[in-house]
């Protein structure tokens, strides 16, 4: 045991082991495990085992200095674990908003907390403070507010309205894999949402606490009248992160092209505001001779870049992604203040730690991931012996020089790509291929004329000067669409992925950690676990059957894979578009009816389907008709099996399967794999969490 222990040790200490990052990887795992575990007892066992390990390898190691670092590894980790599972425990405790409990048609009378235009799709999104009708209990509802029926100027952050409106509990997944909304809902403090049936009508304007808000509707509305509504959309996104403005169409193209992450305020936007302000205090101040020389200019003009930072933040929402990128640019501005290194592993690790403590619930998000998965990748790379002998200077051409930066520009790209793809396969299903490319002429479009001229223009039209720089970034904001539009239509330049478990995504997630947080030659190790997320996901095939959690959507995969036939023809995209992605088809989906050998009528389709070496038969009702008990009884018998949106009678028996609405009610929506006689289950990723929990007791 000793000698193990001893190789353990020069292990950690070879491998360059630092603690914070570490640690805040164990915090962020018992947060994980929080989300994955099913139940109390589960989160109480995860906690209980990090004590008792922590407890048990401080007795019986010693703090006679013989192991310091394997001391410390196992003590603070199984510590850092517990810690996280508690911390999202008690937030989820302390924030969780109980959703209503039925949908239900109501008058409403309450306080506007915030009002989000969205004139690209005609509509503003409006949350308010009211109380539930059945129960009196304080509740906060979005509701979507038709243009026609309340224009954005016309309500307010403050404001006491009345407004009938339709109200729903907030959306559990619709399929297993598709975005929970639900969840988001119970960490957002939202209980319903639903829309306006009619304009809602003030009954008190508010006079404190909108100023911000108020502020930004201002700048909006400015933006639009400056621009052409084509390009204002994207202008408003950087100046106040409001992206109800930008056409679908671009906002397609954006993320299929890898720009997407252009479009919400984020690091890129956050560090070019802060950098240019503490470049442009740095060599103003540097102007005085007296004041330089009597001062420390980089500390005064980290201040100046905090302070513009903390002002776009509040500016733009202080959305999550926001705050987080302000919080890693003030670490950034402290590092430089006190002279050491801007952008550290520790330095990551502890925005990425602050983040987690005040939000846990953003680790298991698409944002929190890849804005820390780009900068780890960007850390690592920067970190490693060649690229720093790549990068050192040298005497050398300037065209030489600008040569080998814009190879590190490329190479950088190519990098984050690799480490956001799985990201945004798991999440999105789809990811651009081309992304490095794009980002190359996006990033610096933006950051350098797009940005500068949009800020530019609002400054000058306080004296009636900024037609100019609004003609330049109209120019530059079509310049950038049109590269996105161009990319996104390129051959190849989406891939889409059927829903994966989350086995090989953690795998990448693993082989990506190790990658990135050792420092000598084993970190190449962790390529070994993210070969094996590759293989698996090359595996991966689309369900055979998928199953909408409430049995009206049913979509089924054709016997090569590359097309979808759905039951029933819906005027929402949002089931038709949660079916494509889920089943991981990039085409138009086809009506069942088309489906060979499918025998349907106005109220039920009988569907053959070869799967797994035998044939099935599967019985869909899709009408509203009445169907005869007798008839339904001896239809599911010779079937093997039945989907329904409707209760079906008790004496209904397939030979496999019964999943009708009283079946779907408690397990949610279904994936079904017939060659594999597997069942995926939105409840079964779901356990005693309270957002579930609450809508089905």
């Amino acid at each position: 045991m000793s000698r193990g222990l001893v190789w353990l040790e020069r292990f950690l200490a070879s491998a360059g082991f630092d603690r914070v990052p570490w640690v805040v990887v164990a915090f962020g795992a018992g947060i994980a495990a929080w989300f994955a575990l099913l139940g109390p007892s589960q989160w109480l066992a995860l906690v209980a085992g990090g004590l008792g390990t922590a407890s048990l390898a401080g007795a019986m190691m010693a703090a006679d200095g013989r192991y310091p670092l394997l001391r410390m590894a196992v003590i603070v980790l199984p510590l850092a674990l517990s810690a996280g599972c508690l911390s999202v425990w008690t937030r989820s405790e302390l924030v969780g908003a109980r959703p209503i409990t039925r949908p239900f048609v109501a008058e409403l009378t309450g306080k506007v907390l915030s009002v989000e235009p969205q004139p690209a799709n005609a509509r503003s999104r409006v949350i308010i403070a009211t109380r539930d009708p059945s129960t009196a209990a304080a509740i906060r509802v979005r509701l979507n507010v038709p243009q026609d029926k309340a224009p954005p100027e016309a309500l307010r952050a403050g404001d006491w309205v009345e407004v009938r409106a339709r109200l729903v509990p907030p959306a559990p997944p619709l399929l297993p894999g598709a975005y929970n909304f639900a969840r988001a809902a119970w960490f957002g403090g939202l209980s319903a949402t639903g829309s306006a049936l009619d304009a809602p009508r003030k009954i008190k304007r508010g006079d404190t606490g909108s100023w911000l808000n108020d502020t930004q509707r201002r700048l909006n509305a400015h933006v639009r009248e400056r621009l052409a509504p084509e390009h204002a959309g994207i202008a408003a996104a950087l100046v106040t992160g409001d992206i109800g403005g930008i056409a679908q169409v671009d906002t397609e193209a954006m993320r299929d092209s890898g720009l997407a992450h252009l479009l919400s305020i984020s690091g890129l936007h956050v560090s070019a505001v802060v950098g240019a302000v503490y470049l442009l205090a740095l060599r103003l101040f540097a102007l005085w001779p007296w004041f330089a020389l009597r001062t420390r200019l980089p500390v005064l003009a980290a201040a100046s870049g905090a302070l513009a930072g903390v002002a776009y933040t509040l500016l733009s929402g202080a959305q999550v992604p926001t705050v987080r990128s302000c919080i890693g640019s003030l670490l950034v501005l402290a590092a430089l203040a006190m002279g050491r290194e801007a952008l550290s592993l520790r330095m990551l690790a502890i925005a990425a730690f602050l983040v987690l403590l005040l939000w846990p619930e953003a680790l298991i998000g698409p944002s929190f991931q890849m804005s820390f998965a780009a900068v780890l990748a960007i850390v690592a790379l920067s970190g490693a012996g060649p690229i720093r002998a790549f990068l050192s200077v040298r005497e050398e051409p300037w065209y030489v020089r600008i040569l080998r930066h814009g190879a590190m520009v490329l190479l950088t790209g190519v990098v984050i790509e690799l480490a956001l793809m799985p990201i945004g396969l798991f999440h999105f299903h789809r990811a651009g291929f081309y992304g490095a490319l794009a980002n190359v002429a996006a990033i610096p479009l933006t950051t350098f004329v797009i940005m500068p001229a949009v800020l530019g223009a609002l400054l000058l039209d306080i004296g009636g000067l900024g037609a100019p720089a609004w003609w330049i970034a109209g120019q530059a904001i079509a310049l950038l669409t049109t590269i996105a539009h161009w990319v996104a239509s390129r051959p190849g330049a989406v891939t889409v992925m059927p829903a994966f478990g989350s086995g090989p995504f953690l795998l990448f997630v693993a082989g990506g950690l190790w990658l990135g947080l050792w420092r000598s030659r084993l970190r190449w190790l962790g390529l070994i676990p993210a070969a094996f997320g590759a293989i698996l996901l090359l595996l991966v095939r689309p369900a055979d059957v998928l199953v909408s959690s409430d049995g009206r959507h049913v979509g089924i995969t054709s016997d090569a894979g590359d097309a979808l036939y759905l039951l029933r023809e819906t005027k929402s995209s949002f089931a038709r578009d949660n079916l494509t992605e889920i089943a991981g088809m990039a085409g138009d989906p086809v009506l069942l009816r088309d489906w060979p050998a499918a025998r349907c009528n106005p109220d039920v389709c009988i569907i053959p389907i070869n799967r797994g070496g035998r044939r099935w038969t599967l019985m869909l009702t899709k009408g509203g008709g009445v169907l005869a008990e007798r008839a339904v009884i001896a239809a599911c018998e010779r079937v093997d099996i039945v989907i329904s949106d409707r209760w079906l009678p008790r004496g209904c028996q397939p030979k496999w399967l019964k999943a009708d609405r009283r079946t779907l009610a408690s397990t949610g929506g279904l994936a079904i794999d017939l060659s594999r006689l597997q069942i995926a289950t939105v409840a079964a990723g779901e356990g005693r969490h309270g957002w579930w929990l609450a809508q089905h007791p």
